[in-house]
């Protein structure tokens, strides 16, 4: 295991808009981040943030640079290799919540396990010690609209840990909600960050960005500054057992 569950050479990426124009969208991004860190990627609407996400979400690739999840090339690695990848060590949670409205919260919880195909008790026992986790234990039988939005957050964020993923990625996961569950939410990620996990909090807003460790500021495609650890550094491997693996194995 390497020290850096992400890291980040020179990376870039183009996009081709026409026979001709090319759109720079990142541009020689060089960036590390630790096991058990929670850092946030902060800028503007069309800085590269949402670029650089994709990236480091296996989600896209680069067009030149490197980018190492878990000291693995990404670039060395073909579709269905990195679909794999993805799936093993990444975890993702937007702002939008993405749950299936037919879908009580278990289920919505258990759907990852199915395409590794774990049998079906097995995913929802699992589903239901996830939602235990994020304090959701008397709600896995409501539907998305029979919960309030922190809920659903919190739903979307237990699905996201449901294979045990080293990173979570977070995309604007406050921005629907109101201040006081905001706060609620980031406080979450800090416990998960504890526990071991890395978070990767990708915002807009400063005051949402000030409760990670590390913050790096994109403007234009690049890296611009990254400020100083508030803590001491999350070079650490994750511990054996926790609140969020119990019953999750």
């Amino acid at each position: 295991m390497t020290d850096a569950v992400i890291e980040t050479r020179g990376l870039g990426k183009v996009y081709s808009a026409g026979t001709e124009a090319e759109v720079v969208a990142l541009r020689g991004v060089d960036m590390r981040i630790g096991h058990g860190e929670f850092v946030a990627i902060m800028g503007p609407s069309g800085s590269g943030k949402s670029t650089l996400m994709n990236l480091i979400g296996c989600l896209d690739t680069p067009t030149e640079g490197s980018y190492l999840c878990d000291g693995v090339d990404v670039a060395t690695l073909d579709d269905e290799a990195r679909a794999q990848l993805r799936l093993r060590n990444i975890g993702f949670v937007f702002q939008g919540f993405n749950l299936l409205t037919r879908l009580d919260a278990l289920e919505n919880v258990a759907m990852p396990l199915a395409y590794a195909d774990v049998p079906r008790i097995e995913r929802l026992r699992r589903a239901q010690a996830a939602l235990e986790a994020v304090g959701l234990g008397a709600r896995v039988h409501h539907k998305p609209s029979e919960l309030s939005g922190g809920q659903q957050q919190r739903v979307a964020i237990a699905r996201a840990l449901i294979n045990q993923p080293p990173v979570l990625l977070a995309d604007e996961p406050t921005g629907a909600l109101d201040t006081k569950t905001g706060d609620e939410i980031l406080a979450l990620f800090k416990q998960l960050r504890d526990d071991g996990h890395t978070v990767v909090l990708i915002t807009h807003d400063s005051e949402v960005a000030a409760h990670a460790d590390r913050v790096f500021v994109m403007r234009d495609g690049e890296l611009q500054t990254q400020s100083d650890e508030t803590r001491v550094p999350g070079i650490r491997p994750p511990p054996a057992t926790g609140p969020w693996t119990e019953g999750l194995t």
